[in-house]
């Protein structure tokens, strides 16, 4: 897997203060994608062991909230392998702070329906409290939206989600 962008302290992907990882490589391909170098597999630098002691370093203070994946795509069956080792990390050394996952995906279809069929998707998925999922549509595009793109996407509650087999909108953004 290889990373496209690190950021140690953003506002705008998810609540508080945060670190994101956007990953390289996404099948989606959204007309007026933001992040279109991140479609290439290949695009960033790879995702090593100084990378994760990187982010954990970045997560660390007590002002930080949480850890945002974002892309790319971190659904991506190529990402999730090695996404996987790196989040039971984060959530072994910060049990507090919260995991935000952006997907292109749609949860009930895509993440339910079918990717949940594998290991590493069920247990990635049940360490997230928050997952904001489907693709960016430009015709629903909107500005004013919290955390999100386009008036399609939902922000998702991943454990009371799995718990009612459905997608299930956050009632609140702090853990």
């Amino acid at each position: 897997m290889n990373v496209a962008e690190i950021k140690s302290c953003d506002i705008a992907n998810g609540p508080g203060v945060r670190v994101s990882l956007f990953v390289s490589g996404c099948p989606h391909h959204c007309l007026g994608c933001f992040n279109e170098e991140a479609w290439d597999f290949d695009y960033g630098v790879p995702f090593t062991g100084e990378k994760e002691d990187e982010i954990l370093r970045f997560l660390s203070p007590d002002y930080i909230e949480g850890l945002t994946l974002l892309g790319g795509e971190p659904m991506d069956p190529r990402n999730q392998a090695e996404l996987l080792p790196f989040i039971r990390r984060v959530r072994a050394q910060f049990p507090k702070k919260t995991i935000w996952c952006f997907t292109g995906y749609d949860f009930d279809r895509d993440i339910l329906g079918r990717m949940m069929r594998t290991e590493v998707t069920r247990q990635l998925v049940s360490m997230f409290d928050v997952m904001v999922d489907g693709p960016f549509v430009i015709a629903r595009k909107n500005l004013s939206l919290q955390f999100r793109g386009s008036e399609n996407q939902r922000i998702l509650d991943v454990p009371r989600s799995l718990a009612e087999g459905r997608g299930v909108w956050v009632e609140t953004y702090r853990k």
